[in-house]
């Protein structure tokens, strides 16, 4: 096995956290909290993290099942990243999510925070950089996603809704520039 890597966990946190964008995700899950009363964050933390490496340790199978590899998938990847990308920059929705009445672990932890744009990534990433690397940016990813729903009315007061806007703003330009990476890297160019 090879020895962990700081840059390496540094580059795959970074990506993980600007894909999955809790920070971004906030007035949505204050929008949930309302509906329900209260969402309960350390269920939706577990399903989080187990969604998320079982995707790293199985998608490659699932890939060979229906006759892809990874490259393929981690320009298709590329491509979902860059319109989340254009998505958080510009403002608009190209994926339309309902949010069901019930805040459970179906809806916060799978689509709106380990969706298909962080299943894709970890694929991608798996392309890129070593196994342990990346399960250690899940973890710490998993622990931000804990204390942001863990303190989501806090964050609310301290960052306002200019700081949730500047936010995503910037890390949608971060995911432009890593959907461009992951193309170039995996397509030849």
């Amino acid at each position: 096995m090879h020895p962990l890597v700081f840059k390496e966990i540094i580059s795959v946190t970074m990506i993980l956290f600007a894909i999955i964008d809790i920070l971004g995700t906030i007035p949505i899950i204050i929008q949930m909290r309302q509906k329900v009363g209260h969402i309960e964050s350390e269920k939706a933390t577990i399903a989080v993290l187990v969604l998320m490496v079982t995707f790293l340790f199985a998608g490659d199978e699932l890939l060979s099942v229906i006759g892809l590899d990874i490259s393929s998938f981690a320009i298709a990847g590329s491509i979902v990243i860059f319109i989340i990308a254009l998505e958080m920059i510009l403002g608009v929705s190209f994926f339309k999510e309902e949010i069901p009445q019930a805040a459970s672990i179906v809806p916060l932890a799978f689509p709106l925070i380990a969706g298909a744009g962080t299943m894709t990534t970890l694929l991608s990433l798996k392309s890129q950089y070593q196994t342990q690397n990346i399960l250690v940016g899940i973890v710490l990813n998993t622990l931000v996603v804990y204390l942001v729903l863990k303190n989501v009315k806090l964050l609310e007061k301290l960052l306002g809704k200019t700081g949730l806007h500047i936010l995503r703003k910037a890390f949608g330009v971060i995911l432009l520039a890593i959907a461009i990476k992951l193309f170039r890297s995996n397509s030849g160019l």
